[in-house]
């Protein structure tokens, strides 16, 4: 019987939280009759986005409740309103999360009132199931239906909030649209480097190889000695030039994918990084590879992780683990390290950029990336890389 009490309660509270939000909802009969009239004469039409912005909020306390009793969250997909009232109006009504916040709302006007239910069911259910089931050790009959018409004002509600297909499209193509955007500013980044080792580095090298050759070749008959200095000269400004060619060529695509594939290039990363690497890419060794993207997508991601940790992190071990899951390739580098990558995020620090850096590549492939790095350790990223097997 206390358990029934207990579970009964807790319903209670929860239906008497859903009863404060329904006279609230009542309260604002008042505010949307008044925007109606507003609108329709258009000398209010500037409280349209005003009580929209307040529905929104009446939605999000009630997905909040719901998740409170349910366990499970109810997810949103709002267009922003803001800008000019022109701009403010348009995203009201393209936004097709706006009908549906109100037809919920004018739905919780009826089932609102479920929670003044509960007051009939406890002084009907204290003294029945006091007896049925404390005395006689039955089970409860009355007090768990105020469990029900919580579940059922649950239920109802994340059916009518849960955004529209439409508005998931919306926030979708909003998603990608930012995501592309990303995507072509860090390729628009990654040519500017390239042009700019090119430029600075290599090609000063070849300029100054041609001009060594050239001396080379007016002093061969009066100065053979100089002219051979000279040649030696050019020789390691190839050399260098050659070298600094590989350096480019390794961050555009790394070779060792195409000749050793993602497992053995980790392998020789973990082997170069200077920490103590357990890695486990078994799952990825074995079967087909991934698409070239995806492979030195995962490879940058952990090139750039065991970098950072080896520099910031104040750890001598890392663990990298590379797996195979439906429809995903999933990355896993992990340091028992000093941790703050959240706080350097948010301060853009200059391991923060670093992080950055991977997320701008992992976005471009519409990939998810997870940080979690509280101060004191540890770090652990996490990233998914779409991949059909």
């Amino acid at each position: 019987m206390r358990k029934t009490v207990r579970g009964a309660a807790r319903a209670t509270a929860q239906l008497a939280n859903a009863a404060a939000l329904a006279f609230g909802s009542y309260l604002f009969i008042a505010m949307l009759l008044l925007t109606l009239v507003g609108a329709l004469s258009l000398v209010g039409i500037g409280m349209v986005p005003v009580t929209v912005q307040l529905v929104r909020q009446f939605a999000g306390s009630k997905r909040r409740q719901v998740a409170a009793w349910t366990g499970r969250t109810v997810p949103e997909a709002y267009s922003p309103i803001s800008g000019p009232l022109r701009q403010s109006l348009r995203a009201v009504v393209r936004d097709p999360t706006t009908l549906a916040d109100l037809r919920w709302m004018l739905a919780y006007y009826c089932y609102g009132a479920l929670a003044y239910l509960a007051i009939p069911l406890w002084l009907i259910g204290l003294p029945i199931d006091g007896v049925w089931c404390g005395v006689l050790g039955r089970k409860a009959l009355v007090l768990p239906l105020i469990g029900r018409l919580a579940d059922l004002d649950a239920h109802w509600s994340r059916s009518l909030l849960r955004p529209p297909p439409k508005a998931w499209l919306v926030a979708r193509v909003d998603e990608l649209t930012q995501t592309r955007a990303s995507a072509i500013a860090a390729h628009g980044a990654e040519l500017r480097r390239i042009e700019r080792d090119l430029h600075d580095g290599t090609q000063a090298r070849l300029v100054s190889l041609s001009m060594r050759i050239g001396l080379a070749k007016r002093a061969m008959d009066r100065d053979p000695a100089n002219a051979r200095k000279l040649l030696d000269d050019a020789q390691q400004l190839t050399e260098e030039a050659l070298t600094e060619l590989r350096h480019i060529v390794r961050v555009i695509h790394p070779p060792i994918l195409t000749d050793r594939g993602l497992a053995g290039a980790i392998l020789a990363l973990a082997a170069d990084s200077g920490l103590d690497v357990t890695v486990d890419v078994d799952e990825v060794s074995r079967g087909p590879r991934a698409p070239a993207a995806v492979e030195a997508a995962a490879y940058f991601v952990v090139a750039e992780a065991l970098t950072n940790a080896a520099k910031h992190s104040g750890s001598e071990r890392a663990d990298v683990r590379i797996m195979r899951i439906p429809n995903r390739l999933r990355v896993v580098v992990r340091d028992e390290g000093k941790g703050g990558v959240e706080d350097m995020l948010r301060g853009n620090g200059s391991e923060g950029s670093g992080v950055l850096g991977m997320q701008r590549r992992v976005a471009a492939l519409d990939g998810t990336f997870t940080v979690t790095s509280p101060v004191g350790g540890p770090t652990e990223i996490e990233v998914d890389l779409p991949c059909a097997w």
